[in-house]
């Protein structure tokens, strides 16, 4: 779907996910804070942290795909699902250790990772929704 828009729209939504991301997990911060949980107040700025590092890292990762030219879909497919897996799998293993340490921390940080998945797929729905829809 994301395929058949212009080529300046997705820099600009990865820029907009960013910076709502980043403002929303102020947000989770701050409630998280008042709600006397100040471990899950740093857990939700790690976890937005964390989502934001991995978004550069594919970016970069994407680019670098891209610079080799002409490949098939399928070996592209391969070269950035194997370090997006092992990227998911480093954070899965953080997310459960740090659970088992401290689970105040370890939650503050999924719901930051959860956050910014939200912010993501609605700042993707809302530029999909600007091009006509899906088709």
């Amino acid at each position: 779907m994301l395929e058949n828009l212009p080529t300046n729209t997705l820099p600009r939504l990865l820029r907009r996910t960013t910076v709502s991301a980043l403002a929303a997990g102020l947000v989770g911060f701050v409630v998280a804070l008042f709600l006397s949980q100040p471990l899950a107040a740093l857990g939700v700025a790690i976890g937005v942290g964390l989502a934001v590092l991995n978004l550069r890292f594919l970016d970069r990762q994407a680019a670098r795909v891209e610079l080799r030219g002409e490949q098939s879909s399928k070996a592209v497919r391969r070269q950035l699902g194997g370090k997006t897996t092992g990227r998911l799998a480093v954070v899965t293993v953080l997310v459960l250790a740090v659970l088992w340490l401290s689970a105040p921390l370890g939650i503050g940080i999924v719901a930051g990772l959860v956050i910014y998945q939200i912010v993501f797929v609605v700042n993707v729905m809302r530029v999909v929704a600007s091009q006509g829809g899906p088709e």
